[in-house]
């Protein structure tokens, strides 16, 4: 329920997760609030959900890009996890990629309204900036399956550089058709990981790969 997750957002413990980045935090949560359904960037059922399900899990991702200091969030769609990475992650340059206009005018919306100065939208698909883009990481959040993830994600990574991207608990079977395509970038076994938030919160499932 709604209260509920508001309940979670003004907690002690997110607070404390977020630290000083919390209200800039807490300033998203009430734009998808406000106007994510509106604008067709979150279901309805969504709205009662925003922290545990978007923001958090989101949020998850952060733990596992380590040092990077470029970040490519490819389909950001309503900034999951993007924008979050780019509020916590201050330090870090987050090039926001999304092929639908008007959700680029959201983002712009978004980078401007909270101040995001670490961020740059670049309207087109992830394909388009082959070339154009190479970044230390690169995110994802419920874009495709992991065979087309890789050939869409590995070549905007750097040699050396990491393609972290959230995914559903049944990733395992992804991995196999996945296969040709790692091969091709040289890349390193897919690791599947446990991002987790605060205590009570559903962790969720992310895969790692370093390019070779």
């Amino acid at each position: 329920m709604a209260g509920t997750d508001e309940a979670l957002g003004t907690s002690d413990a997110v607070r404390a997760y977020f630290g000083d980045r919390y209200e800039v935090a807490h300033h998203y949560y009430e734009m998808l609030r406000d106007e994510g359904e509106r604008r067709g960037l979150i279901g309805p059922r969504e709205v009662e959900r925003l922290w545990e399900r978007h923001l958090l899990n989101s949020a998850a991702v952060t733990a596992h890009i380590g040092e990077a200091t470029s970040v490519a969030d490819i389909g950001s769609g309503a900034g999951l996890p993007g924008i979050v990475i780019a509020i916590m992650r201050p330090d870090a340059a987050v090039h926001l990629v999304e092929p639908m206009e008007r959700r680029t005018q959201w983002l712009d919306e978004v980078v401007a309204t909270l101040d995001l100065s670490n961020v740059s939208v670049k309207h087109g698909r992830a394909e388009e900036y082959d070339g154009a883009l190479e970044v230390d990481a690169v995110t994802s959040r419920a874009v495709a399956p992991l065979s087309k993830l890789a050939r869409m994600s590995l070549p905007l990574v750097r040699p050396g550089g990491e393609m972290v991207v959230l995914k559903g608990r049944n990733v395992e079977r992804e991995i196999e058709p996945a296969r040709k395509v790692l091969r091709r970038f040289r890349a390193s076994e897919p690791e599947i990981l446990e991002g987790t938030t605060v205590p009570g919160v559903e962790s969720t499932t992310i895969v790692r790969v370093r390019r070779g």
